[in-house]
């Protein structure tokens, strides 16, 4: 933002595990308020609201009334966020969306076009994309330097233990939340596309092997890009005990090796094979749904604002939550199948 950008007041809708990062990423940037909460679980908005010294209010209609909430952080259940957001940006809130935009394609379309009817800024967290490594990554394709691209390979390898789906009615159900793939592997799906380009056919297979839920805790897909390059998306929540995310792109003239958002490999020509060091280390996220790092959501929030500010899309908006949405789909459709999918518009 600018420094003369008015200060933003922010109203969070769900006060379960993710919105406290949202809270704490709100309290990194200048010019940025928590103003309220809400949540449909007594007592749970009070609590959150008294521990924040910010309003709690008793329902999503008392919040969006609010003249100081500016923008709304959705982060309720995965398939209430084209629900919930619908209804804030016709009451002229802009959007921060938790991932994944929503768990179907047609819900994903009717807050796209609500966020553009009512002419509101929507981005769709994928944080990682602001996380350092992924920055270099990024420039490092830009410019060339990995040549052609020929292949890459997405691994989100996590464990979750059966009280994390036991602990809500609405995890693990396909009405509400989706599997590893639609909860947890959808931010390396995310980076994927963002680095390959769109996908044009996924073939997979998808397994619930270590969980009682509806939903698989394992997928495993062959992706064929654009570009005629090839790629794997892993997502798993029955890897104990969890481990780094992980992004490797090679091209014909180098390959990169990304680790929960730091480049811990990189090697360019035939003699330049050198790890990096600054290595993230422990299991983090991969093990504990709470160890999630603040700054790359406080980046993406501050986008959002610098985005309000000078009158352009967030790098990260709601086509882009589409487009991975779409693979993650195209995943399960295959698995159900057993045939490959197409993707015309990835």
């Amino acid at each position: 933002m600018t420094s003369g950008a008015p200060e933003r007041g922010f109203g969070i809708v769900g006060t379960g595990v993710i919105a406290a990062v949202h809270a704490a990423a709100i309290a990194t940037l200048p010019r940025a308020r928590l103003a309220a909460v809400t949540d449909v679980a007594d007592g749970a908005a009070a609590a959150f609201a008294a521990a924040r010294d910010c309003a709690a209010e008793p329902g999503l209609d008392q919040l969006l009334a609010r003249p100081d909430v500016d923008v709304v952080c959705v982060c309720v259940p995965s398939g209430l966020h084209a629900e919930v957001g619908v209804r804030a940006a016709r009451a002229g809130k802009h959007l921060v969306v938790e991932k994944p935009i929503d768990v179907t394609l047609a819900a994903a379309d009717r807050l796209i076009e609500a966020a553009r009817a009512a002419r509101v800024a929507l981005t769709v967290i994928s944080q990682h994309r602001f996380d350092p490594g992924l920055i270099e990554l990024k420039r490092l394709l830009g410019d060339g330097v990995l040549g052609r691209l020929v292949l890459a390979e997405a691994s989100t390898k996590w464990y979750r233990t059966q009280a994390y789906y036991d602990s809500a009615g609405w995890r693990g159900t396909w009405a509400t939340d989706g599997g590893s793939l639609m909860n947890q592997g959808i931010h390396f799906v995310d980076l994927l596309r963002w680095c390959m380009g769109p996908v044009t056919e996924v073939t997979a297979v998808c397994a619930t092997q270590a969980h009682q839920v509806e939903v698989e805790d394992t997928a495993l897909a062959i992706v064929r890009f654009g570009s005629g390059a090839v790629g794997t998306i892993l997502s798993s929540t029955a890897a104990y005990p969890g481990f780094p995310e992980r992004l490797e792109i090679s091209g014909t003239d180098g390959t990169v090796i990304v680790e929960d958002g730091r480049i811990v490999r990189r090697a360019f020509g035939p003699q330049a094979t050198a790890d990096v060091p600054g290595a993230a280390a422990g299991p983090g996220a991969a093990a504990d749904p709470a160890a999630i790092e603040v700054a790359s959501h406080a980046a993406q929030i501050a986008d959002l604002l610098a985005a309000i500010e000078e009158g352009r899309a967030p790098a990260v908006d709601g086509q882009a939550g589409r487009d991975a949405l779409e693979i993650v789909r195209a995943v399960y459709e295959s698995a159900r199948t057993g045939a490959p999918v197409r993707l015309t518009d990835s």
